[in-house]
């Protein structure tokens, strides 16, 4: 009598199937990897701090008193999305494009998630601005648009567009220049271990992303800010995440000024 013998598997077919790595912790292949690093994310803050210099001078001398709402809403919104368009393009002429590059990749759970982030962090910023506030005064916590706003009336469009690039475009340029293009530098580096090339480039972002701001007496809280819309980049390894957080925690900042700037309320 023959028994028949087990057959072995085909070479090519392996036993298991290699688990696929998280997204969130996948670091690209070494092919598919920019050839951007910092040199970038210095070239794009020298286009942003040029640009503002080119709109001021475009502006010309606008006289005594304050700034016109237009030169305002020039000089806010253009040299930030200059500047955010100019890392787009690095992405593509060095590197694999924005969605590769800077992590750009939608998910419902990013989004669910960078909303987490950003109403816990909305709530540590109400917190740390008024505590700010008692501490040093009204006067040295306002932000510096505010403080170009603040009790000024606009047009009914101007205030939408200010309230529109406050909270929704302007956290996406922000976003793409800090924990896109600085993000993606710092994690280029040869770390000892992917989840230390992660936490150093969440921590460089923070201070950066602060200290960028040039509002010295408002760095202590905007560092306050900053963290949860870094964890949220953290957490989920993609771009939109931190997106979201920005965008929650800029939602009430951004409609306090619509409101004034429309004669609704004044704060």
């Amino acid at each position: 009598m023959t028994t028949s013998q087990p057959r072995d598997p085909a070479p090519d077919a392996a036993p298991f199937p290699e688990p696929e790595e998280p997204a969130a912790t996948a670091f690209l292949p070494p092919a598919r990897r920019h050839r951007w690093g910092f040199g970038a994310f210095l070239l794009v803050e020298a286009v942003l701090l040029s640009s503002a210099a080119f709109v001021s001078v475009l502006v010309g001398d606008t006289g005594p008193g304050p700034l016109p709402i237009r030169v305002v809403l020039l000089g806010t919104m253009l040299p930030t999305m200059i500047a955010a368009g100019v890392a787009v393009l690095i992405t593509y002429v060095r590197g694999n494009g924005p969605v590769i590059d800077l992590r750009i990749e939608w998910r419902w759970a990013d989004v669910k998630t960078g909303f987490r982030f950003g109403c816990v962090g909305l709530v540590f910023t109400t917190l740390g601005a008024y505590l700010w506030t008692q501490l040093v005064g009204n006067a040295n916590a306002t932000s510096a648009i505010s403080a170009l706003v603040e009790d000024r009336k606009m047009s009914i469009s101007a205030a939408i567009v200010m309230f529109v690039y406050l909270w929704l475009l302007g956290p996406i340029c922000e976003e793409i220049i800090y924990r896109g293009l600085l993000w993606g530098a710092a994690e280029q580096l040869q770390w000892r271990s992917e989840r230390w090339g992660r936490v150093a480039a969440f921590l460089l972002c923070t201070a950066v992303f602060a200290a960028s701001h040039l509002e010295p007496l408002r760095t202590t809280l905007l560092l306050v800010i900053a963290v949860p819309i870094g964890l949220a980049r953290l957490v989920t390894g993609r771009l939109p995440a931190s997106i979201v957080a920005h965008q929650v925690n800029n939602f009430l900042p951004a409609l306090t000024i619509l409101l004034g700037a429309l004669g609704v309320a004044s704060f």
